[in-house]
């Protein structure tokens, strides 16, 4: 199984016994009463007005990240978050296939996380829930019934980097640090987090910009060329929560390159402390903050 797959693949597969679906979806609602003016919440409710059929919920608001953690969306320890899985049918011998409603950041965020816990045999739908109705595809009522199963944890530490080493590439030639937001956040004209700006060094490739208008990844070669990074290069990518900079991860994997990792926390940790350095507009020296 690659690590995409097409609406038209699931469907042929979509009884197999070994195969595991999972809705991974998010939704984000406005919110007065935050500080960010909006807030993030479980999108079980919308599963359960309709799914893939045989899909199951991973809960990212849930059973898949620590509650009440210092950043949304905190890291489970590997074994913690193997059980979780397993009690969605999620064993050794599985495959996966993610999906979720909105720009596949939330089912990339699950399988660059199912790689860190060191399972390889996931992939995406590409284009979400969108492919699979847009071709005619029904959705089922029915919540998925599966027994639960063992997921072995053989933890890859190296796809997560943390605050330390984001601060220690900033001026380290052989690191690239990938900012994901959309521009205007990356040049400071508009910011939901505490501070403006990227982390000083950062480039930026918008996670939204690597989907057509269909919610499909681009072509491999389109990807490629705005992927055009030493291969010998560490290459960290963040964003507001380690979400749309999973998808960008995912990406860098699939053309190749293979010493990756997201910064799980992002700017949610980043801009909270004034001694990380952050620039606004350009890498010119012009905007340090």
């Amino acid at each position: 199984m690659d690590t995409l797959v097409s609406a038209e693949w699931l469907k042929k597969h979509i009884n197999d016994p070994d195969l595991v679906v999972l809705d991974c979806t998010v939704v984000t609602v406005p919110d007065a009463n935050d500080p960010r003016g909006l807030r993030n919440v479980s999108g079980h409710p919308d599963y359960e007005l309709g799914h893939i059929p045989n899909a199951g919920f991973a809960d990212l608001e849930g059973e898949l990240c620590k509650r009440n953690g210092p950043v949304e969306f905190d890291l489970l320890s590997p074994e913690q978050f193997c059980a979780a899985m397993g009690r969605l049918g999620v064993g050794d011998d599985s495959r996966v296939v993610l999906y979720d409603a909105s720009y596949t950041g939330w089912a990339a965020r699950v399988w660059w996380m199912l790689c860190w816990v060191g399972f390889d045999n996931a992939a995406i739908l590409d284009g979400g829930l969108s492919a699979w109705t847009s071709t005619g595809n029904e959705l089922s009522l029915e919540p998925a019934t599966r027994t639960v199963n063992t997921l072995t944890a053989k933890p890859r530490p190296e796809l997560i980097a943390d605050h330390d080493e984001v601060l220690a590439g900033i001026n380290d030639e052989t690191v690239v640090l990938i900012d994901t937001l959309p521009g205007p956040f990356y040049r400071g004209e508009m910011s939901i987090y505490p501070r403006a700006g990227h982390i000083t060094s950062a480039v930026n490739i918008d996670g939204l910009s690597l989907l057509d208008k269909h919610g499909h990844l681009l072509s491999q070669d389109v990807l490629a060329a705005m992927h055009e990074f030493d291969r010998n290069a560490r290459i960290i990518t963040y964003c507001g929560g380690g979400i749309v900079a999973s998808t960008d991860a995912f990406v860098l994997t699939r053309l190749g390159y293979n010493n990756v990792a997201v910064y799980m926390a992002s700017l949610e940790e980043w801009t909270t402390d004034l001694g990380n350095p952050m620039e606004i507009r350009s890498l010119k020296g012009d905007g340090s903050i």
